[in-house]
């Protein structure tokens, strides 16, 4: 089987001068090999060709076969690293807690350890006739998460 240590390090050499980062590389049954990458401003097709190319290019078929997928991170694909949380920063998300609680707001910041969503709440103050929306700011620490998404509306 193909190891994702060295799939990892050669898709990062490559990539080093690149305005494209690694997401993610998977090693799956019968060595079906998928390697995801991003970019800050959209990936193009030569460049996960490109990415294809090299890796085939170090990979030898007559001792193992595999099959090689390069792809970009789809626009409703879950946000995996924490580029991918800055390059979202002030668009609409869905976060889905570990506790399977779904959150809905707008990605204000993030850092390190976790990311802040502004989120709006009706809400009816004592008193009041009627209710009013505020907008709170929700931590989020990534490791209880189970996903977030950009949210796309039409």
């Amino acid at each position: 089987m193909i190891e994702k240590k060295l799939l990892t390090a050669l898709t990062e050499d490559f990539l080093t001068d690149s305005p494209n980062y690694l997401i993610d590389v998977m090693v799956g049954a019968d060595n079906a090999i998928t390697v995801e990458i991003d970019n800050d401003e959209g990936v193009d097709i030569d460049d996960c060709v490109a990415l294809s190319r090299h890796l085939e290019s170090h990979l030898d078929r007559d001792i193992e076969d595999f099959e090689l997928t390069v792809t970009s991170a789809g626009l409703t694909s879950p946000l995996k690293t924490q580029r991918q949380y800055k390059k979202y920063e002030g668009k609409e998300m869905e976060v889905l807690t570990k506790q399977g609680q779904k959150v809905t707001g707008f990605l204000k910041s993030s850092n390190e350890e976790g990311f802040i969503l502004s989120v709006s709440k009706i809400i009816k103050f004592e008193g009041a006739k009627r209710k009013t929306e505020i907008i709170e700011d929700v931590h989020f620490a990534y490791e209880e998460v189970k996903y977030t998404k950009y949210l796309i509306r039409f």
